[in-house]
């Protein structure tokens, strides 16, 4: 880079942060009176005749976050992508609160592609369920369904297609991408270190298929979320198991819409303007009033004020020591030292959703949890989509263990991976040439650039097999078992939540609403008010984050620094792309 370059780049920055400064201004300017009327505002206003229009996309996440009103605006700006999240605890508060509201008259779900977890998407099935004991309307209405919607769109009393669209009833597949072959050709080697028979997260790196261990896991869960699907296809549309199976053999995705209702999948074909005199009929009226998710959930459901707290504390996404979108170990010890010194609080329910990741994060939460114990706080355990991996260390110290039936957890497994360039490192005619002090003081620098000799990995296996006995004896002081017992369902395997109840690993089938209810038994009160961890994101902050976006490239190449850095030992549970 010649000299003239440098200012020229740190100009182009500066300008780049004054511009990013003044359109933030202006934003925040034009849509003050927005801000400022939701700070003086309890929530929206519920009319007569309203339906709740529940539209089913986006993705799903455990727990959602303020509306933010610039969101559109920023997925029109160059190099942002509008990301639409709904929160599961979002809908769930709106289901409960049209069926009590007399002035919601019914729920249409619109639409049927929202990306949710199998757990999840029971979850949302569960509390329509529930609402229909209200007596009050619940219709389905989408051009497509995904098959995981369709699952849950199909409660309604009635599930209306698009002349054209199609209903997606194929059957699971589990499918994972390898990288073997690709690493071959580039002259990079993946050096493994796990401890688990069942381990797979490692697998895509140093095989070129599944495993047979890896097989015969996934088969088991695979088949058993399936086996869901279809009972509760088969609850809601009384078709016999063996029709669906039928159905799903023909690839309904691409039957004609006709064949849906003649299989009684759908009831009948309508187009999308059809849905207003429906709506007319149901509600008995054409002055009716349409409400949002974003907007229903402003409205508090009944007051329930007490002095005694029991605090959700939500944990989602993979875990990593210091940074990162998921469960960031430093901040999420912060959240529970914040529980901890709340003297309003008697007990702690931890919703978990997450594959693992980090083992040094996955301590840290397992003894922040701990703490809570101590001080004579029962904690109970409540399993979304995945509590696997680490996703489970910090989960097996509870006094309580709830799970879904289609939640996968267990995997209790650890595992090294650290990458040898010495192939490319010589491609590319690069040397790397020093001294040390002692024997192994440049193992790192030999591990990723040289290669592991027998010693070295020797060392490197060590650590990660003191990973898994630590891993293990947590698991089995929680469950108050042997760590024997422990390490013969263990070894990486991962189980569905119904089957983890006969080994142990957790101790009921049930949702938040059942470890609420049994966090409020263990703390012997009946009279209590939850209370949330962590906050919601109020807008402010979701804006800066959104101005803060880094570019896909720029992903790429943070994740490949971080496979590059330092060997780490890691809880994580590498899952197929299941559909």
């Amino acid at each position: 880079m010649n000299n003239q370059e440098q200012p020229r780049k740190k100009k182009s920055g500066c300008m780049k942060g004054i511009i990013i400064f003044i359109v933030i201004y202006i934003v925040c300017s034009v849509l003050s009176g927005i801000w400022l009327g939701r700070m003086f505002s309890s929530g929206a206003t519920l009319e007569d005749n309203t339906v709740y229009v529940l539209k089913m996309k986006g993705t799903l996440v455990e727990q959602g976050q303020e509306d933010n009103p610039f969101a559109a605006m920023m997925g029109e700006m160059p190099g942002y992508t509008a990301k639409e999240v709904v929160g599961l605890d979002d809908l769930i508060h709106n289901i409960r609160l049209a069926k009590e509201n007399d002035k919601i008259r019914g729920i249409m779900l619109q639409g049927g592609e929202m990306e949710m977890g199998f757990a999840s998407a029971k979850a949302l099935r569960d509390a329509l369920i529930d609402f229909k004991e209200s007596g009050k309307f619940l219709i389905a209405y989408s051009s497509n369904y995904s098959q995981g919607n369709y699952y849950v769109a199909c409660v309604a009393d009635s599930v209306y297609l698009n002349p054209t669209g199609t209903v997606e009833w194929n059957g699971l597949a589990a499918n994972k991408m390898y990288f073997k072959r690709l690493l071959d050709k580039i002259g990079v080697e993946m050096q493994v270190l796990k401890v688990g028979t069942f381990k797979s997260a490692v697998e895509p790196y140093i095989l070129t298929k599944m495993s047979d261990a890896d097989r015969q896991q996934t088969k088991q869960y695979v088949d058993g979320l399936w086996k869901e699907l279809l009972q509760g296809v088969s609850e809601s549309r009384h078709i016999t198991t063996e029709n669906l199976n039928g159905y799903a053999d023909m690839y309904m995705g691409l039957q004609p819409a006709e064949m849906y209702v003649e299989k009684g999948l759908v009831d009948r074909l309508i187009y999308t303007e059809e849905t207003d005199s429906l709506l007319t009929r149901l509600t008995g009226t054409d002055d009716y009033n349409k409400i949002s998710t974003s907007a229903l959930a402003t409205i508090p459901a009944k007051p329930t004020k007490s002095d005694n707290k029991i605090a959700v504390l939500y944990a989602e996404g993979q875990i990593t020591d210091t940074e990162g979108d998921g469960i960031v170990g430093t901040k999420m010890v912060k959240e529970i030292a914040k529980i901890r010194k709340n003297e309003d609080v008697k007990a702690v329910v931890l919703r978990v959703n997450s594959p693992g990741g980090s083992a040094d994060a996955s301590e840290q939460i397992w003894h922040a949890v701990q703490t809570l114990r101590e001080k004579g706080l029962p904690v109970v355990v409540s399993m979304g989509d995945y509590a696997a991996s680490g996703g489970y260390y910090i989960s097996c110290g509870a006094d309580y263990i709830y799970a879904e039936p289609s939640t996968l957890t267990g995997s209790i497994g650890i595992f090294g991976l650290v990458p040898n360039l010495n192939e490319v490192r010589n491609k590319i005619g690069l040397d790397i040439d020093g001294l040390k002090t002692n024997s192994y003081s440049d193992l790192q620098v030999n591990a990723m650039y040289k290669g592991m000799d027998d010693n070295e990995r020797a060392k490197m296996q060590q650590m990660v097999e003191r990973g898994y006995d630590l891993f293990t004896r947590r698991c089995a002081d929680g469950r108050h078992t042997s760590q024997d017992n422990i390490k013969a369902i263990g070894e990486g395997r991962v189980w569905l939540g119904k089957d983890a109840i006969s080994i142990g690993l957790v101790d009921d089938i049930g949702g938040l609403d059942e470890a609420v209810a049994k966090a409020a038994e263990l703390a012997e009160t009946s009279d209590y008010e939850l209370t949330y961890y962590p906050r919601k994101k109020d807008f402010y902050t979701q804006l800066m984050e959104a101005f803060d976006q880094s570019s896909d490239e720029e992903k790429l190449l943070m994740k490949m620094k971080e496979l590059c850095s330092q060997p780490r030992v890691m809880m994580l549970m590498h899952f197929p792309d299941i559909r």
